[in-house]
């Protein structure tokens, strides 16, 4: 993805946002909650068609998001909350080929647009978007304005030929405000007749990007960082 796919590693200045009578809120409430991974759509009767028609180049098309989370932790509370941040500006290609009744995925890049971020947790008597310019600023956008994820290629499992969903795991390198990382993303994958649909996750932290957890005296921000994808796909270059 992180530079969406990246994407996640703008968390780093997530809770510097948090100062003064709006951080006594956010600390004093303990209403927060954070929306439910991103992941693939219930399947529908066309699911079971044969994915023949897989195969060839795919485009990201409208309705495709990519996002973060970073765990923070206030000062004496035991449980962490999530910030989560999501954006449908999202673009890129995919390629999948095959050789006899194997399939694989031959390339796949993916491309976030870093200034589009915005927050989506909620968090009693905040607005957590204020945090997404302080995001925005750590980033660098007007110089590093996406993250981009560049696939390395996988043989698909069995099944995705009769339109199954199946798991996959994805080697690739992640670049995120000039700094690229090698990284492996989690997926699901589901090709339906003249649509695939892709969803998963990528573990990274941000210390591997150079970026170090904001120091606030309240607050830890743990380093460790999830992007998180739902793309979909259309047949085409």
């Amino acid at each position: 993805m992180s530079r969406k796919l990246l994407i996640p590693i703008v968390a780093v200045a997530a809770l510097a946002v948090l100062g003064g009578g709006g951080a006594y809120v956010y600390y004093f409430s303990g209403l927060r909650t954070a929306p439910p991974s991103l992941a693939l759509s219930s399947p529908t009767a066309s699911a079971s068609s044969a994915a023949s028609a897989g195969t060839g180049a795919w485009t990201i098309s409208a309705g495709s998001l990519a996002g973060y989370r970073v765990k923070e932790q206030f000062v004496g509370q035991s449980s962490v909350h999530e910030a989560v941040a999501r954006t449908s500006d999202v673009t890129g290609q995919v390629s999948i080929a095959q050789s006899g009744t194997t399939y694989q995925l031959t390339s796949a890049t993916v491309a976030v647009r870093l200034g589009s971020l915005a927050s989506v947790d909620q968090v009693a008597g905040y607005n957590v978007t204020n945090r997404d310019r302080i995001v925005q600023g750590s980033l660098g956008v007007s110089s590093f304005p996406t993250a981009v994820f560049v696939a390395q290629p996988v043989t698909l499992p069995a099944g995705v030929e009769t339109g199954q969903t199946v798991n996959v795991t994805v080697p690739g390198k992640l670049t995120i405000h000039g700094v690229a990382r090698d990284v492996t993303a989690n997926l699901q994958l589901r090709v339906s007749g003249t649509a695939v649909e892709i969803a998963g996750t990528i573990a990274t932290n941000m210390t591997d990007f150079g970026i170090s957890p904001p120091s606030i005296g309240f607050t830890t921000v743990q380093p460790a960082v999830t992007i998180e994808v739902s793309l979909n796909l259309t047949q085409g270059a």
